[in-house]
């Protein structure tokens, strides 16, 4: 059962930024050829869309499981998670930081939740995940962890 998911889309800002490969390929072309320049804006710009979208990070929380992105790990393994608003997130993402977490950091997300891993074999001793809802996902993670430990004993 999904408790929670989120996907991590980027900031409108960056659809509207890399739209300027449009008008550096035109000029780049329009000596050679007009109509190649603009077929080559829009297949690069289409390009730098569909990057942006493949590469969105999906945050989920099952009854036993938190995958961030390509990682995973079972909500038993767990601490108790912490949610930091946009000015805290910024000391978690810089003075704070660890340099053994391991980070699912987005730049355009400014809240992150922190995750301890209780894993003794795990070198990393929390995860930093962005997050566009920390209360939520912090939420999500205690009931999990609720259902993971009932299911576990």
């Amino acid at each position: 059962m999904v408790l929670y998911r989120e996907r991590l889309w980027a900031a409108p800002w960056l659809y509207i930024s890399t739209a300027l490969v449009i008008p550096a390929s035109i000029i780049v072309f329009a000596p050679i050829n007009m109509t190649a320049g603009i077929i080559t804006a829009i297949v690069l710009y289409g390009g730098c869309v569909a990057m942006l979208i493949a590469s969105s990070p999906v945050i989920r929380v099952t009854d036993s499981d938190l995958f961030a992105g390509r990682a995973s790990i079972p909500l038993t393994l767990v601490g108790e998670p912490t949610g930091y608003g946009p000015d805290a997130a910024q000391l978690e993402r810089g003075q704070r930081l660890d340099a053994r977490a391991w980070l699912l950091i987005r730049g355009w997300v400014k809240p992150v939740v922190k995750v301890p891993v209780l894993d003794p074999q795990d070198p990393a001793p929390y995860w930093l995940i962005s997050t566009r809802s920390p209360d939520q996902l912090v939420r999500a993670l205690d009931e999990g962890r609720l259902a993971a430990a009932s299911a576990a004993s």
